[in-house]
């Protein structure tokens, strides 16, 4: 036996939307006019919280999501006033994570280095996910939602879990189109880390100009190489200062890849200290018995760019966490 669901009839201007964890019913939500422009995949895992990402796209593929009546696929491009069809989801679907913990959440509210009306600006602790996924019950994102309930927050971009540093959040729309805009474009926005490579350094500047090939390793996890077949990925390397035999370096990246300068930094024979993943576990065990480093040194420190078309300029710093300065201290 079948019937028809009265609220899945292509057209309707429907009720106002449910809330997003009203597990028993199909809900019809109108795109607003200020998330024009946002991909379906992105407008559903916001409007079905704590979500993974991969049933998401299930839904989608299965065609029980529907924009204005017809299937689309995850990357479609909303529009204002677009009617999506979002079908019920049980809580125990969705992965409901309880409410970060509150030493997490005053962390952060003590790691906001800088705020306006558009963005905010997030010195992120080492060993804290850019965002929540399997296994990960709070990303930053997630953490910061729940300090700020009722806000509209959305990353900008990420950065990889072991390093610390600047993550940049908008609360507007408008400005994550533009902030991530910019990150598309050469030289649209400046990035500068603070990393300590093993090893002497030759002096001056060092430039990698390499290709980066994403791979997968068994078990689904990602490990990243030099490949001709990779993408374009360039990154500069200046050593500042060498302590014990190791060289502190602000490093500046033109392009955005996934672990990008732990990749180049293991390709010049000086991998990131700490890096347990492209590094050098003897030196990395060395640096954790005499100097106490018992995580990644890498630090995005620096965001230059300019909003409104160049008319508005930012720039934004994240000083280096207590832990890194206190290795820094042992070395010398």
């Amino acid at each position: 036996m079948t019937h028809s669901d009265p609220n899945d009839r292509p057209g309707r201007t429907g009720p106002a939307p449910r809330p997003a964890n009203d597990a028993g019913q199909v809900r019809t939500v109108r795109v607003p006019d200020d998330r024009a422009g946002q991909r379906l995949d992105n407008f559903l895992l916001g409007q079905l919280k704590g979500a993974p990402r991969s049933l998401v796209y299930k839904l989608v593929r299965s065609g029980q999501v529907r924009v204005n009546g017809g299937r689309a696929k995850a990357e479609r491009k909303l529009e204002g006033g677009d009617e999506v069809r979002i079908p019920p989801v049980r809580l125990g679907e969705t992965g409901e994570r309880p409410a970060p913990p509150k030493g997490l959440l005053d962390a952060l509210e003590a790691a906001i280095v800088f705020e306006d009306a558009r963005l905010l600006a997030l010195n992120k602790p080492s060993g804290l996910a850019s965002h929540g996924g399997s296994g990960i019950s709070h990303g930053a994102i997630e953490s910061l939602r729940a300090l700020r309930p009722g806000q509209t927050l959305e990353l900008v971009h990420r950065l990889d879990r072991d390093t610390s540093g600047l993550l940049i959040v908008a609360k507007k729309r408008s400005a994550l189109t533009e902030l991530q805009a910019l990150m598309r474009e050469d030289g649209g926005i400046s990035k500068r880390y603070l990393a300590l490579l093993t090893g002497r350094m030759p002096d001056g500047v060092m430039t990698v100009d390499a290709p980066l090939h994403i791979g997968l390793r068994q078990g689904g996890e990602r490990h990243v190489q030099v490949n001709p077949a990779g993408k374009p990925s360039l990154s500069h390397f200046k050593v500042l200062e060498r302590r014990g035999g190791q060289s502190y370096c602000e490093v500046r990246i033109e392009t955005g890849r996934t672990h990008q300068i732990r990749v180049h930094a293991q390709h010049i024979g000086h991998p990131v200290a700490g890096d347990d993943k492209y590094g050098e576990p003897d030196a990395n065990r060395r640096l954790r018995d005499q100097a106490g480093l018992k995580r990644l040194f890498l630090h995005a420190s620096t965001l230059e760019f300019a909003l409104d078309d160049g008319r508005t300029p930012y720039l934004l710093n994240a000083p280096l966490a207590p832990e890194l300065i206190d290795v820094l201290d042992r070395l010398a």
